[in-house]
């Protein structure tokens, strides 16, 4: 009987290899506390209670360690480093909600500022960006998941009510029985940017993994379809009226 070959283990980096990876973490560690000392900067100029907020949570992240420790064990000094790090990670979580929520509100309002949101959402979410629009950079974007599907607006409310009334018309007819549910986002709509994610992950889930594949191919036709309609000018006489009735065949 053969015996089993063992695998090869891997050569060992050379010293220039080991001195080029080294240079390498270096920088993107630079790079890391660079972006971090703008996050906090831009923060804390946005976000006048930032600084009472953090020493709060390192206090009593710091606080509630130690005495914890203390009552258990009995020590003094030996808790003390432990709960230093307890309030240092207090503060950071407190930091990364703080900066978070003021980059949404600068972003408030701003063209695009929900399709950031939008992609970077944890789950299965199927966007496609600016299903409609105007020239006033009023935008519909369009979400397939397991709620289904969700019409998701930014721009003037009384601008946009209407692409959303024309998108949603469109997508039933593919869509059928699926749930469609529609959004404005600003400080004038139906939710603020920065409890979008959170509206869309309180939705119920209507929808399996496998229906929202097939309902997102569907609507992905529905997009080529339009893509497909003639462009430029439209020839003359009675081919022109022709022409006319069959872009308003497909629109409708």
């Amino acid at each position: 009987m053969a015996k089993a070959t063992r695998p090869a283990k891997p050569p060992k980096p050379t010293r220039a290899e080991r001195k080029a990876n080294r240079v390498t973490a270096r920088a993107k560690r630079g790079e890391q506390y660079k972006a971090m000392r703008q996050a906090f900067g831009m923060t804390r100029k946005n976000d006048k209670r930032l600084i009472p907020y953090l020493i709060l949570a390192f206090v009593i992240g710091f606080a509630v360690l130690y005495l914890t420790f203390f009552l258990i064990t009995g020590w003094r000094y030996i808790p003390i480093i432990p709960a230093l790090f307890t309030g240092l990670i207090a503060a950071m979580a407190v930091f990364s909600r703080r900066a978070q929520r003021s980059a949404y509100d600068q972003a408030e309002g701003q063209p695009g500022a929900a399709v950031y949101v939008l992609q970077n959402m944890r789950g299965d979410w199927r966007l496609t960006e600016a299903v409609a629009a105007t020239a006033q950079f009023d935008a519909v974007h369009r979400v397939v998941g397991r709620p289904g599907v969700v019409l998701i607006a930014e721009g003037a409310p009384h601008r946009v009510k209407a692409l959303l009334a024309q998108e949603k018309k469109r997508v039933a007819r593919i869509a059928g029985d699926t749930p469609i549910y529609d959004l404005v986002v600003g400080p004038e709509g139906d939710v603020a940017l920065r409890s979008l994610s959170v509206k869309l992950m309180r939705l119920p889930r209507n929808l399996s993994k496998d229906q929202v594949s097939a309902l997102d191919k569907r609507l992905a036709a529905l997009g080529a379809m339009r893509n497909a309609l003639p462009q430029g000018p439209l020839p003359g006489g009675g081919k022109m009226r022709g022409a006319q009735r069959t872009v308003r065949r497909r629109s409708s």
